[in-house]
């Protein structure tokens, strides 16, 4: 580990001592199993992880996200969400977000008032501050701590400490709840969400990872628009029977039209959509 790196993790174990005790929201993601890794590291520090299980929390992320708690030894508690049973979540306004970072949260205060512990921690960092996030504003509202952000940590170090510390998800693509993939005024329900982890699941099973499976109602039924990293699409043209194979199991999913968005991946293109209309 050079210098900047120890530096780093030296700031971050700091603020995390300064805590006492914390309930660290831990996805599996990179900025949470950072969190929990030095928290771990952390001499003297008492904590637990939760992982909230949820129908937009894909089944293959949740068990990549318990497997990995177990092998960096993070004591880890799965707990079962319930936005799918709050009215406004489900009519999926512009700040969605908000009402799902809403009930999570103030699930996770419950349970470390319950283990004695005095806060709870996100792994939102530095760069997150220019993104539209919604959900943000819950976890202002509800005084959850981010160590990341308020010691101006970007996800470059983050990256960059993770993979000094020899963590598995140092590379690790980001990976939004399903729920993102439906647009905003577009009611949300279980079938829709598995329709899309099913997609998507599939995809990936082609050896193909940048993918989202953006979910649209037209009068003719349901339509995915597939967006795709540049590796992604190189490999779908250099192969052109993945798009027949692709597009059957689509439709045997219950896909009424599958079709590729020719401008990519992009994060937030969704967002993108509400802003254009928002200015009609």
């Amino acid at each position: 580990m050079n210098t900047a790196d120890q530096t780093l993790l030296e700031r971050i174990q700091t603020l995390l001592t300064s805590y006492g005790s914390a309930l660290i929201a831990y996805s599996g993601g990179v900025d949470s199993t950072l969190l929990a890794a030095v928290a771990r590291q952390t001499p003297g520090l008492k904590w637990l992880a939760v992982l909230s299980e949820s129908p937009s929390l894909p089944a293959s992320e949740r068990d990549t996200a318990i497997h990995t708690a177990k092998e960096l030894g993070i004591p880890l508690r799965i707990h079962t969400s319930t936005e799918f049973s709050d009215p406004q979540f489900l009519a999926n306004p512009h700040d969605r977000c908000y009402y799902c970072k809403k009930n999570i949260f103030s699930r996770f205060i419950e349970i470390a008032k319950q283990e004695g512990l005095s806060c709870v921690l996100d792994g939102s960092n530095a760069d997150d501050v220019n993104d539209y996030r919604p959900g943000a504003l819950a976890i202002k509202e509800l005084g959850i701590r981010s160590p990341f952000r308020e010691l101006g940590i970007t996800k470059t170090q983050i990256r960059e400490l993770s993979a000094a510390l020899g963590l598995p998800t140092a590379n690790k693509p980001a990976m939004p709840c399903l729920a993102t993939r439906i647009p905003y005024g577009c009611a949300i329900t279980v079938e829709k969400i598995k329709m899309i982890e099913a997609a998507e699941d599939f995809i990936h099973s082609l050896g193909l990872q940048v993918i989202r499976a953006r979910y649209h109602e037209v009068s003719t039924g349901a339509l995915a628009r597939l967006e795709t990293g540049p590796a992604e699409l190189a490999k779908l043209c250099a192969d052109p029977s993945l798009f027949k194979q692709i597009a059957d199991k689509l439709l045997e999913i219950g896909y009424a039209h599958v079709c590729l968005d020719m401008q990519g991946y992009r994060m937030g293109s969704l967002h993108e959509s509400f802003e254009k209309a928002s200015k009609k």
